[in-house]
């Protein structure tokens, strides 16, 4: 039998198009406030590193320490620290950035298992919408730093590489942090993707695993050495086209 295109599918609500248009419409100036938010607040924060890791991380455990420990030795050398805002690694992000000289920034979003902002921030945003987060994460960094986390952690990494990779914003640094949570990862990257052609050779240099606070800041500035970050911030922006 001939199915009638006016037939919907059973348990499916009819939907008004016309009411759903504007409330779609509607959601498209909550997410331009998100960005001039962002742009407003975050504008003058450069040099900054974005930090990302597990909300799930104890306060006792030693990536959480180790997270401190490199915030830390990054804000009192002139870096802001950018986090998501949230518990875990992201909280000891912000508590070590706060303790040094620089600016302790929370992007935060609301999650089921994260409730609320860690109170480490100096300056705290609010995010509904994840992809508008994501580009502040972006947009004012000069290195990133990725510590053992979970899918979004993982999210965020495979974004961070394709667009160094795909040329949408400047090569900077992107150092990996711990070995042992690591180390698997990227033999797949080399012995899965590499060996199957869909990755190429030098995409295994986007990225450096490190494994104490020290090599992990001394990663950033070596790879700057000589630069100026004004600069550098400045080709970011005008790269960065996502």
């Amino acid at each position: 039998m001939k199915r009638d295109q006016k037939t919907y599918l059973p348990g499916l609500a009819r939907r008004d198009s016309s009411a759903a248009l504007n409330r779609e419409s509607w959601k498209v100036f909550q997410i331009m406030a998100e960005f001039v938010e962002g742009f407003k607040r975050l504008n003058d924060i450069h040099p900054a590193v974005s930090i990302f890791g597990s909300a799930r991380s104890a306060r006792d455990s030693h990536y959480y320490r180790l997270t401190e420990e490199i915030a830390r030795k990054l804000s009192d050398s002139g870096f802001a620290v950018v986090s998501g805002g949230g518990p875990g690694i992201m909280e000891a992000a912000n508590r070590g950035a706060q303790a040094g000289k620089s600016a302790s920034v929370g992007l935060n979003i609301e999650l089921p298992h994260e409730k609320g902002g860690n109170p480490y921030q100096t300056i705290s945003l609010n995010f509904k919408y994840f992809f508008a987060r994501k580009v502040m994460f972006v947009k004012y960094a000069a290195a990133y730093v990725v510590l053992p986390g979970g899918f979004g952690t993982l999210d965020e990494l495979a974004e961070i590489l394709t667009l160094i990779q795909t040329g949408k914003t400047a090569p900077i640094p992107v150092v990996l942090v711990g070995s042992e949570f690591w180390g698997g990862l990227i033999d797949w990257l080399r012995d899965g993707m590499l060996a199957a052609g869909t990755i190429g050779e030098p995409d295994l240099d986007l990225f450096q695993l490190v494994d104490d606070a020290d090599a992990a800041v001394n990663a950033i500035f070596d790879y700057y050495e000589g630069a100026d970050f004004d600069t550098v911030i400045g080709e970011q922006g005008i790269t960065l086209d996502i």
